[in-house]
C-alpha cells in the first residue's frame, strides 16, 4: 500500500522513480522501512499491513486520550482474536520505535510562559523573559533536580518534510506543475501564465 504510494519501480527499493540517480542515504532507510512496514498482518491478509494496524490504533489511544495500559490492552485482545502468527507489535515500546523511525522529528524550543519570547539562538542561556520578566522554569519542589521549561514550542522543519514530498513521482508532477505545464500564447488560462 505505502509503496503503492510512493511509485517505487518494480518494488526496488535501490532506485527512486523520480531521479535517474540513486535516493540519498534518508530516502534509502525510509524506503527499507516502508517496504518493510509494508507487510500484511498475517499471511494472506489483504486489508491491513503492519504500519496500517499500528496507525490506526494509535489514533484510537490519542484520541480517546488512553494510556499505554490502554493501548497494551487493546492489542493483546485483537491478537487473541488474530491468526496465529500475526505481525501485530504487543508491546508500545516496539510500537513507538516502529513509528519514530518513520518521524521527521522536531526541535523543543522553550519559551515564555505568555508567549512574549523564545529561549532559541542568542537567548538559549536567558532565565528570565525580557518583556515580561517571568521565569522561564517552573518552581522547584523538593523532589526535582533539573530545570523544567514552562512552556514548550515543538519546531517542525520544513525541509524533510519537502524532501519526502519529492520522493514520490506523483506528489513532484503537481509541486512541479507551474514550470512545466504549456502556456498558449496570448492567453491566460492560469495566472502562472501572466506577464506579472
Amino acid at each position: 500500500m505505502v509503496m503503492d504510494a510512493i511509485r517505487m519501480n518494480q518494488g526496488h527499493t535501490n532506485q527512486c522513480s523520480i531521479l535517474d540517480e540513486e535516493p540519498n542515504v534518508d530516502a534509502t532507510r525510509l524506503f527499507h522501512l516502508l517496504k518493510d512496514y509494508d507487510k500484511s498482518l498475517w499471511d494472506g491478509c489483504i486489508n491491513h499491513s503492519k504500519l496500517s494496524t499500528i496507525t490506526k490504533v494509535f489514533t484510537i489511544k490519542s484520541d480517546r486520550g488512553l494510556s499505554e495500559a490502554g493501548y497494551e490492552r487493546i492489542v493483546e485482545w485483537t491478537r487473541s482474536i488474530l491468526l496465529e502468527g500475526n505481525r501485530l507489535k504487543d508491546n508500545v515500546y516496539i510500537a513507538k520505535s516502529m513509528m519514530k523511525s518513520l518521524d521527521i522529528g522536531y526541535q523543543k524550543i522553550s519559551m515564555c510562559s505568555k508567549f512574549c519570547m523564545l529561549y532559541y539562538l542568542e537567548n538559549t542561556e536567558s532565565t528570565k523573559c525580557r518583556t515580561c520578566g517571568h521565569s522561564c522554569y517552573k518552581p522547584k519542589n523538593s523532589r526535582g533536580r533539573t530545570l523544567i521549561a514552562t512552556k514548550k514550542l515543538r519546531y517542525f522543519s520544513i525541509t524533510p518534510k519537502l524532501q519526502r514530498l519529492f520522493m514520490s513521482s506523483n506528489i513532484v508532477k503537481h509541486i512541479t506543475w507551474h514550470q512545466s505545464h504549456d502556456a498558449f500564447d496570448r492567453v491566460m488560462v492560469h495566472i502562472s501564465n501572466g506577464e506579472v
